[in-house]
């Protein structure tokens, strides 16, 4: 069971933690084919009639484009940390419940149906993302309660199975889709980090962000649940409501994430157990640790992505699973005897 945290260690780690991934933020957006300036990138737009290139990359290219991993990031690593500690499962993913089958879905009945309006500026990949990812969660949480007693159990078996009919939906339409049209889907499901505008940024990191703090104070009561809801129940928390907020929280912000990026693997699986075996399993660490953490990790990750083979771009998704799996190993390996696992 998570031992005592002093508030002001935590405030010193989120701390740290925050000033370590503006940095990281910084560094990675002076990075990538074109050679830049910070000075003068920081400059007036445009000088006389002249436009200001180093200016317009930094700015209009490559600053959003970081934003938006590092919004991924925390919503992927938090909404993983929060599925762990519900479904008491080191396993456990945010797409564990068939999020990511329900927004493959989404997309290629899109890119099939070549839909081409827009909302806020989205294409219809996006939104009908978003859409297929909340239609399969709530779809799996209904078939959960059904369930009753054994809710966890139920949502795991209910998980694989809407994922396996969903999965084997994708594949059909992908066998019978033009060429063109499969390769988009393709490469949208390994991860696609593109840049967006700032408008999208504000609505999709605003809801990101709001719902990273709003599982940060569940944080108290999700400690007590991770050890056994009977003993919570005991001390008088409400556990049904805790987990069905932190249960559609994390679903949210998991499909906001999903929409705007694609499927990006890893992230929600490795950072938070990263951040258990270093710094232990108190979720009021845990949580804002991983999700500073999984931002800093997604934005080197798409650095890498979008400079390796440049001008080309790989998905981002390959080389979060090339860094992520030797990385966690290397950790397991160092900290394996601070190893917690919820009960």
């Amino acid at each position: 069971m998570p031992g005592t945290l002093a508030p002001r260690t935590l405030l010193i780690r989120i701390g740290v933690a925050a000033v370590l991934l503006v940095l990281v933020m910084l560094a990675c957006a002076l990075v990538g084919p074109q050679t830049i300036s910070l000075k003068a990138a920081l400059t007036a737009p445009a000088t006389g009639a002249a436009p200001n290139p180093d200016y317009e990359i930094f700015v209009r290219i490559r600053v959003p484009r970081i934003l938006l991993a590092a919004l991924v990031g925390v919503a992927l690593a938090s909404a993983g940390a929060v599925f762990q500690a519900l479904l008491r499962n080191p396993l456990a993913d945010p797409y564990i419940l068939g999020i990511s089958s329900g927004a493959g879905l989404g997309v290629i009945l899109a890119v099939i149906g070549g839909l081409g309006w827009t909302l806020w500026g989205r294409s219809p990949v996006a939104v009908c993302a978003f859409v297929g990812a909340l239609a399969t969660v709530w779809l799996v949480w209904g078939i959960g309660r059904i369930t009753g007693k054994y809710h966890v159990t139920g949502l795991l078996l209910a998980g694989v199975v809407v994922n396996a009919f969903l999965s084997a939906l994708i594949l059909f339409l992908t066998s019978i889709a033009k060429s063109q049209q499969l390769y988009a889907t393709i490469f949208w499901l390994m991860g696609n980090l593109t840049e967006e505008d700032f408008l999208v940024l504000w609505v999709g990191g605003g809801g990101i962000v709001a719902g990273a703090i709003g599982l940060f104070f569940l944080s108290p009561q999700l400690n007590i649940i991770s050890v056994g809801p009977q003993d919570a129940r005991s001390v008088g928390v409400p556990v049904e409501k805790i987990e069905l907020a932190a249960f559609a929280i994390a679903a949210f912000i998991t499909a906001v994430a999903v929409s705007l990026s694609g499927l990006i693997g890893f992230v929600g699986l490795i950072i938070p157990h990263a951040v258990r075996l270093v710094f232990g399993p108190d979720h009021r660490q845990l949580l804002p640790l991983s999700g500073l953490a999984g931002a800093g990790f997604l934005v080197v990750a798409d650095t890498i992505a979008r400079t390796i083979v440049a001008p080309a771009q790989l998905p981002v998704g390959v080389i979060t699973a090339i860094l992520g799996g030797p990385f966690f190993l290397a950790l397991l390996i160092r900290y394996s005897r601070k190893v917690y696992w919820p009960a």
